[in-house]
């Protein structure tokens, strides 16, 4: 089918670890005019943890019937997180359940799995663990359960099991087998040696565009919602690729994206792939157009959280006025706060100078913590050009000012966040509308490359 860069409205079902919603986009503001939502059940009945995606299902039907008569939609886009896929039988229901990633396997099967797994020169996918990278859950259920296993006829990634689910064509895609999978080589833009040590090349979809139209809604499901029969269907993008891909439709390469919420992920845009280090969480992503993209992360969101409830409320302007007297005397925080990730794994947090100190100085502390982390994963990935910075992170004007500081490069601040529903949005053909930004040039604070010396050598 060919792809109609004119609908008006799109919905998105925008599927995540902890909740699940259907939302409509206005095309012509990128707005969300519908939204309902509903958790995303991990069930325990059945041989291993597993989401719930009948229940999944129904809410998805009942919310596209409730929508396709207000505000009405003419395309459907998908999204969802990765680190999942479905395997299905010959008649393209699911053979097994959709494993839930944060299943921990017993310690052989993870022995066994870590002498088959290929080197990070080649997948670009530093080992991680429970199920997050695919290929381990793959692993698991084929050693684990080899009959139900051996009814699998074909695997698909996550956000084209649903597509599969509405127009019958199964499809995988690039920035679900991207992410930290062991599945795909990032040079070659193919799979890698594992589907063969595996030998489930036979079983893997064929490898499709997340812009290609995978058909329409079949006739069945078109007619049950009160739907056209030619409603198109896109094969889908993964959650922060969809969150990514404004950024690639509207700035030109080098820029580096700070992605803010639970995780800080950090992508380089037009960087290369040659100095990533995994064992300091840096690993490649794919693109929506099947570019690899340096990428690296630290769990700087919940750290933040955590902090700024033992410290309390502070303004904006409080905060700026302690940063000069925090580096003056040389007070700081080390990594980590939320340990097992990041740029300096392995390490435990503490405080140095900060005896007395006050709420302001401690926040602003935190604020030198936070950029000097962010400064690291940049350097990690190659990183060149402006940052932007999209999510909560990008409404912290004092992290924002020591970041363009250390980096010697504008920031640019996105407090509105595209966000996942509209990224899988622009897939149908649409074009982001233009938010506000902020921008925060390079400013010279006194004393602070003095700081970050210290800071790098009171780690040793």
């Amino acid at each position: 089918m060919t792809a109609h860069p004119n609908h008006a409205r799109i919905a998105v079902l925008d599927i995540g670890k902890t909740n699940a919603k259907v939302v409509v986009l206005d095309s012509a503001t990128g707005a969300e005019i519908a939204v309902v939502k509903t958790p995303n059940a991990v069930l325990n009945d059945g041989p291993y943890p597993h989401y719930d995606v009948e229940g999944l299902w129904t809410f998805t039907l009942d919310a596209l019937k409730g929508f396709a008569k207000q505000p009405g939609f003419d395309a459907i886009s998908i999204t969802t997180h990765g680190a999942s896929a479905a395997l299905l039988d010959e008649t393209g229901a699911l053979a097994m359940p959709v494993l839930d990633y944060e299943h921990e396997y017993p310690q052989d099967t993870r022995d066994a799995y870590a002498a088959l797994r290929p080197g990070f020169d080649e997948t670009f996918s530093p080992h991680q663990t429970m199920g997050l990278n695919l290929g381990a859950q793959i692993h698991y259920q084929k050693a684990t359960f080899p009959d139900d296993f051996a009814r699998v006829a074909t695997i698909v990634t996550y956000p084209q099991y649903w597509a599969a689910r509405l127009t019958g064509v199964a499809a995988n895609e690039a920035t679900s087998l991207g992410c930290h999978t062991d599945l795909w080589n990032p040079r070659t833009g193919d799979y890698s040696s594992l589907v063969d040590t595996l030998c489930i090349r036979d079983l893997m979809a064929p490898v499709r565009s997340a812009f290609d139209v995978l058909g329409p809604v079949l006739p069945g499901i078109a007619d049950d919602i009160g739907v056209a029969r030619n409603i198109p269907v896109y094969c889908g993008i993964h959650d922060s690729n969809a969150s990514l891909l404004p950024h690639l439709v509207t700035r030109p390469a080098p820029f580096a994206v700070v992605s803010t919420g639970t995780w800080v992920i950090n992508f380089g845009v037009g960087g290369d792939l040659n100095h990533l280090d995994p064992t300091r969480d840096a690993l490649a992503n794919v693109d929506a157009y099947g570019r690899a993209v340096p990428s690296s992360r630290f769990m700087g969101g919940r750290e933040f959280s955590i902090l700024s409830e033992e410290i309390g409320p502070v303004g904006p302007e409080a905060a700026n006025a302690a940063v000069e007297p925090v580096i003056a005397r040389d007070m700081m925080l080390l990594p980590n706060i939320a340990a097992g990730s990041g740029p300096f794994p392995g390490r435990k947090a503490r405080w140095i100078n900060a005896e007395g100190a006050n709420a302001p100085e401690r926040y602003a502390a935190v604020c030198l913590y936070l950029a000097l982390m962010n400064e690291a994963c940049l350097d990690l990935i190659g990183a060149k050009g402006p940052i932007v910075v999209e999510g909560p992170f990008a409404l912290n004007e004092t992290y924002m000012t020591i970041l363009a500081a250390l980096t010697g490069r504008d920031v640019i601040a996105l407090p509105g966040s595209t966000g996942t529903s509209q990224g899988a949005a622009y897939l149908t053909g649409i074009r982001p509308k233009p938010g506000a930004e902020r921008h925060f040039a390079p400013t010279e604070i006194a004393g602070l490359h003095d700081y970050r010396r210290a800071w790098y050598a009171a780690m040793e």
